[in-house]
């Protein structure tokens, strides 16, 4: 019914059986609900409850009514703008609303409905910064703006806790209570492109609904009492919740909604009208009755692209455990405090317990640090005339060290730097009350600082995002992307608790997925922290002591120690292999060389604390921000020009990082080398023969190749200096990951199982029915209550419903009978794992030496003889290294037959390439940006050699965390949403142990 029609009729309003109205800009919805009063319609959508969806508030209020899930939320009204109130409270990196307190990332939505400018807050230890949500402006739907940290005051807000959705929002339409059609899109909150089909429109792919969704879909029908209705699903941790209702919503490229919707409505109006008619007219349109059943499609199958086992197999699982990027060299510094204003700071963030240490990383903390420090660092260097004034020269610098840190990157953000103050000394005081008191007189700093990904780093995770993207997957870069956009790959990214990873993950995740814009967002939004599974070595700590030890005797003593407990074909198999036979004399000339490079950073560092000293101490250089660059994958061309280092380090932390490893390698006073630091000297190396080659640091090239001949021994023997305690370490190292793993593979298994069973029974009907009469097609959805005909497309009850299994990761399953898709029962799992160079070498040491334990004695190794030989070879497994395990089914042969699944693996040894190659063309070209290539992926097993699953999960097992042993999952205080569930995504842990040749598919 047109605007006009009411406008201008005034009274004289003529009858009309069913009436259409819905609230839009300037329709005159009072007038509607006037002329309802009168002539009382049947309507579709009734009229007052349309007021409620102007304000969130009374939607929210609503849902809650009815028992709908909601996000948790609080209400911020404000009666004017910049109302100050007393139960709103801001701090860095939460607010807190009358006592309930919001971590970021939370989202702001403004109260009034058609204010659609809604932002999402991202936490300090994610980058910081906002991202506005917005109409869809043309390709764009959002906007970061890194440097927004604190929320709006003009207004009445929401704030609501950010629900962690993997990058997708579910839009679902009603038509009815009994009918609901849902849609997928990319959410805009990952990077704001809004993909569009060639017509311009909003891709966006039909999606199944699990139980418990279409049962809310019923119920937000009936409490907004808006028949047509569409409404805005989020999709966390397994379970649903309703952001937003919108009203009069319809689906915009769907004839076959059309098709039921138009069946649906005319259903209503015949009910509500003519009852009489209802039963007598059928429920399909008169153009479909004699339309014949269109039969779906069979899979395409693809082969494996790196082996040739047929066209009658399909990739089915892609797993990958990688190393983060390239990275500054972590460091530490330590000193022992007696300053007041140092200890009344740990006073203030411990809660005033003389005895409690205290952990700084937010930036009030860190200021605080700052401010103190700037004041207490003295503005010249004092001479070195005793040992007294010595130990104030050497605790001066140390605090300068300090200062140097925090003031580095122009703002705080605790990915970057973290301080703990211990207390040491205490003494009692008397209190003005004649009370005594404990008061700390010493406490030990520890500034944890470096470790952070490069631009180097971002670019190389990055591109090996695109390289998975265009040969992991079928279809040469687009099939990916395909499966990805039409909801037929599942997705899941993981990530370790430190920076570095999770921002190699991020940047990873955006060359897979083709993405736009900084990383923040799409870390926030893609990638789940599990530091449970890919951090930590603490379960393996005696037996790494212990080969470090071993490997301490066998370079003191040259290679007279080395005894060949293997053969001249398994060289591998002897204690210390790798170990040059000279180590014991490259260790002098590794100290030289290390003190010949410290001495000249340090003058360089000299050079640089005269300038500065002619400055005010507050007045800071122009400051290098590391969070804005990690939104670029290119040099800092100004700094390198100006003969600065690269990146944020300045000359002071460069000769603070020197220094400290020219003291820690070599004890003069006690003639003692420490080999834990030879990793430390190879590290720093690598990293300024590659970004700080400008400088032209001599002997620097001399002393990498040494470092390096001494690392290539040290670094795998830490891990067990011979292959059976390689293996002890490694399985306690990766346990926890090697038994996600076998979940990640059997649950693919037991999904492909249902979905063959599903479609066998399928075609068995599909047979049975071809002689019988078309007019007993399947009905359209909405006289279907219970058993809708989507649910038996390629997924069964139980897959689709997450509702009552906190345990399962979100899955958004397209749904077949309304997507034009082609193959709509392929389906892809990926699981992508982001971790430290520790449970790399944990988890190939497990997979290339499983089958020396006693249970397994017999067994072939999983890892064939010559890629033994090439691993023993392979000195390092450098940045964004990485393991895959690819699953492969055959569906030529039987469901039981163990040739069904394959696991085809492969590795590749990361960057590992030298800075000082100069014949590769490549590693040239790329060396001018501060970047080394990233080596291809190497074959684990002979071409033509079949691993099945069965085997796999055999050898793997003994040394896997069964399902069972994994903890409920939980939320840590203050920190839901984001992060918030780390063993909560495995699904259906406990039923998926052990692992039988034959799975029950029952029920599936």
């Amino acid at each position: 019914m047109c605007i006009a029609w009411f406008i201008n009729l005034g009274t004289r309003w003529p009858i009309c059986d069913c009436l259409i109205a819905f609230y839009s800009s300037g329709y005159p919805l009072e007038k509607a609900e006037s002329y309802a009063t009168l002539r009382k319609p049947f309507l579709v959508n009734e009229l007052e409850p349309q007021h409620l969806l102007h304000d969130r508030r009374k939607v929210y209020e609503q849902l809650e009514k009815y028992g709908i899930p909601v996000p948790r939320y609080a209400l911020v009204n404000r009666e004017v703008p910049y109302q100050e109130l007393d139960y709103f409270i801001e701090e860095e990196d939460f607010v807190e609303v009358h006592g309930n307190r919001f971590w970021k990332p939370f989202v702001e939505k403004p109260v009034h409905g058609d204010d659609h400018s809604i932002m999402i807050y991202y936490p300090s230890s994610a980058g910081g910064g906002m991202k506005e949500l917005f109409r869809k402006v043309g390709n764009r739907s959002s906007e970061f703006h890194p440097d927004v940290r604190r929320v709006r005051r003009e207004g009445s807000y929401i704030y609501e806790e950010f629900m962690p959705t993997g990058g997708t929002d579910v839009k679902v339409y009603t038509v009815g209570p009994e009918y609901a059609h849902a849609e997928a899109r990319k959410s805009p909150v990952v990077d704001g492109v809004v993909m569009r089909n060639p017509d311009g429109k909003e891709v966006r792919y039909p999606v199944l609904l699990t139980p418990n969704e279409k049962q809310m879909a019923r119920e937000v029908c009936i409490a907004f009492r808006q028949a047509v209705c569409g409404f805005d699903l989020l999709r966390c941790e397994g379970r649903s919740y309703v952001c937003d209702v919108n009203g009069w919503s319809f689906v915009k490229n769907s004839y076959k909604y059309y098709d039921d919707a138009a069946c649906v409505l005319r259903k209503m109006f015949l009910e509500a009208k003519a009852p009489h008619l209802s039963s007598a007219i059928p429920p399909i349109l008169p153009w479909k009755v004699n339309e014949p059943v269109q039969p779906t499609e069979g899979l395409t199958r693809q082969g494996s692209g790196l082996g040739t086992f047929g066209q009658s197999e399909e990739l089915r699982c892609v797993i990958a455990v990688m190393r983060h990027g390239d990275r500054t060299p972590k460091q530490k510094v330590k000193l022992k405090v007696t300053e007041e204003k140092l200890l009344n700071l740990m006073l203030k963030y411990n809660g005033g317990r003389p005895r409690a240490e205290t952990k700084l990383k937010s930036a009030v903390q860190l200021q605080d640090l700052l401010d103190a420090t700037r004041i207490l660092v003295p503005r010249s260097r004092p001479g070195r005339e005793s040992d007294s004034e010595a130990e104030d020269f050497e605790h001066a610098e140390k605090l300068r060290q300090v200062k140097a840190v925090l003031e580095e990157g122009g703002h705080f953000s605790g990915i970057y730097r973290k301080v703990q103050l211990k207390p040491l000394k205490w003494v009692k005081v008397t209190k003005s009350t004649g009370d005594e008191e404990e008061r700390p007189v010493e406490a030990l700093m520890v500034l944890k600082y470096g470790g952070v990904l490069t631009h180097a780093g971002r670019k190389q995770a990055e591109e090996l995002g695109r390289y998975f993207r265009n040969n992991m997957y079928p279809g040469e870069g687009t099939g990916l992307l395909r499966l990805h956009s039409t909801y037929r790959h599942d997705l899941k990214i993981y990530s370790s608790d430190e920076g570095r990873v999770q921002m190699s993950a991020a940047a990873f995740a955006k060359g897979l997925l083709d993405l736009e814009g900084q990383l923040t967002p799409i870390l926030v939004s893609l990638v789940s922290k599990d530091s449970s599974m890919l951090d930590g070595l603490d379960n393996a700590s005696i037996e790494m002591e212990e080969a470090k030890a071993r490997l301490n005797e066998i370079i003191k003593s040259g290679s007279k120690m080395i005894h060949s407990n293997g053969s001249s074909d398994c060289p591998w198999m002897a204690d210390g292999v790798g170990l040059p036979p000279n180590a014991s004399e490259l260790l002098p000339k590794l100290v030289k060389l290390t003190k010949k490079v410290t001495e000249q950073v340090r003058q360089l560092a000299k050079d640089e604390d005269e300038d500065l000293a002619e400055t005010n101490p507050y007045d800071v250089i122009p400051p290098y921000d590391q969070a804005k660059a990690l939104g670029k994958t290119n040099i800092d061309v100004d700094r390198i020009a100006a003969g600065l280092p690269c990146g944020s380090e300045g000359f002071l932390l460069m000769y603070a990082r020197w220094r400290k490893l020219e003291r820690d390698l070599y004890n003069e006073r006690k003639e003692r080398f420490d080999i834990t630091q030879i990793p430390d000297v190879y590290d720093s190396c690598k990293y300024d023969l590659l970004h700080n080659a400008h400088l032209n640091l001599e002997g620097l090239d001399e002393l990498f190749k040494v470092a390096q001949l001494l690392a290539d021994g040290v670094i795998p023997n830490e891990y067990g200096i011979n292959p059976k305690q390689k293996l002890k370490i490694g399985s306690k190292i990766a346990r926890r990951l090697l038994g996600k793993l076998l979940i990640d593979l059997r649950n693919t298994r037991e999904e492909a199982i249902s979905v063959a069973e599903l479609k066998s029974s399928q075609d068995q009907v599909s047979k049975s029915t071809k002689t019988e009469k078309e007019d007993k097609d399947y009905p359209p959805k909405l006289f279907i209550k219970a058993d809708d005909t989507r649910r038996s497309s390629t997924t069964s009850d139980i897959s689709m419903d997450q509702d009552d299994d906190d345990d399962k990761e979100t899955q958004y399953r397209l749904d077949p009978k309304y997507a034009n898709v082609k193959t709509p029962e392929r389906h892809v799992r990926t699981r992508l794992y982001f971790t430290s160079e520790s449970h790399i070498h944990s988890l190939m040491n497990v997979l290339r030496y499983c089958n020396l334990d006693e249970s397994l004695q017999g067994e072939d190794s999983l890892v064939c003889h010559s890629a033994l030989e090439r691993l023993y070879k392979t000195k390092e497994l450098d940045y964004m290294s990485y393991i895959v395990l690819r699953m492969f089914e055959n569906t030529a042969v039987a469901l039981e037959d163990p040739k069904r699944f394959r696991i085809e693996l492969t590795f590749s040894r990361g960057a590992d390439l030298s800075p000082l190659e100069k014949n590769d063309i490549e590693a040239s070209s790329l060396h001018q940006e501060h970047t080394l290539p990233i080596m291809g992926p190497e074959r684990l097993q002979e071409v033509g050699s079949y691993l099945t699953l069965e085997k796999m999960e055999k050898m793997i097992r003994p040394f896997a965390m069964p399902a069972e042993d994994f903890p409920p999952p939980s939320t840590p205080a203050g920190f839901t949403g984001y992060f918030a569930k780390s063993a909560s995504v495995l699904e259906r842990l406990v039923n998926l142990w052990p692992f039988h040749k034959n799975a029950n598919s029952n029920g599936k």
